[in-house]
């Protein structure tokens, strides 16, 4: 290397070196105002035949607090049964390990005491109050269940661990409009008690294109020779649907710069949330 050469590389890197250094008068703190906020109460309630009735009561926190569940102690709710029977949940915080259901872990702030009678038409109403004036309220109409048909499978042309089935839910969609569906494909047999807690397959769908036609709804090749498959058929209507889908659009946009930011779409008036009865059919079958 020449003297010149070392002599502007010199050069070179005590510019560098000073450009570096400014680079501190660059910083600026800013203090950003949040504008003030205020909770609401968030409302989870499935309600389901032969069940107690149970639901989950929570408030909202900003953005950037801990995602910490808060749970008042200062709420109220009362179940509105067909026949006009006010029901009242106790505030008895808890969780239930569902062996025989889709659900796995329950976890409830509010129970009440006699299992849930419940036919299609039904008409419940729910009203959530706290001692600082909020007011939830909810009204959900369940729906008759749609049977499932029939639940089919079939191998690939594979051999060893390779060789896997997909499996067919076979159902017919009822005449009527706006008719939505949330189809679940479980291991185990719910009969013994042995569904897994996390579903195989888990799907929601309308019927605005097929409507009062036949549903035929397929898996990817998943399945091996020994599994006992359980599909369970929700019967929802359009604001369960809706609501499952801001749910799963929040969640994905959550801390995604890129997303755009998507509220959830409640079927609850005066705060957060979801009320509704579920109505589903079952069926089992064992891959062979």
């Amino acid at each position: 290397m020449s003297i010149r050469s070392k002599i502007v590389g010199w050069v070179v890197a005590v510019s560098a070196g000073a450009a570096l250094a400014g680079c501190d008068s660059l910083e600026n703190n800013i203090d950003v105002p949040l504008p003030s906020y205020s909770s609401e109460l968030v409302v989870e309630c499935y309600l389901e035949p032969g069940k107690v009735p149970s639901l989950t009561v929570t408030t909202t926190v900003p953005y950037l607090s801990p995602a910490l569940p808060q749970l008042p102690d200062d709420v109220t709710v009362n179940l509105t049964l067909p026949d006009g029977t006010i029901v009242p949940l106790a505030f008895k915080p808890n969780y239930e390990v569902l062996l025989d259901t889709v659900s796995g872990i329950k976890f409830h702030t509010h129970i009440g005491r006699d299992a849930l009678v419940a036919r299609p038409g039904d008409v419940f109403k729910l009203e959530v109050t706290d001692s600082k004036g909020h007011r939830v309220t909810g009204t959900t109409t369940m729906l008759p269940p749609v049977p499932i048909d029939s639940l089919e499978y079939k191998f690939n042309d594979k051999t060893g661990v390779e060789r896997e089935a997909y499996f067919l839910t076979n159902f017919r969609d009822p005449p009527t409009l706006n008719d939505c569906y949330r189809l679940q494909l479980h291991q185990g047999d719910p009969a013994k008690g042995a569904l897994r807690r996390e579903p195989e397959v888990d799907n929601s769908f309308e019927d605005r294109l097929l409507n009062g036609k036949p549903f035929v709804v397929g898996t990817s090749y998943r399945f091996d020779t020994g599994d006992t498959i359980t599909a369970t058929l929700y019967h929802t209507d359009a604001a369960f649907y809706r609501f499952r889908e801001s749910v799963r659009d929040a969640r994905n946009a959550n801390g995604n710069p890129f997303a755009q930011p998507s509220a959830i779409y409640s079927t609850v008036q005066g705060g957060v949330g979801i009320f509704s009865v579920l109505s589903y059919t079952r069926a089992t079958k064992i891959v062979l």
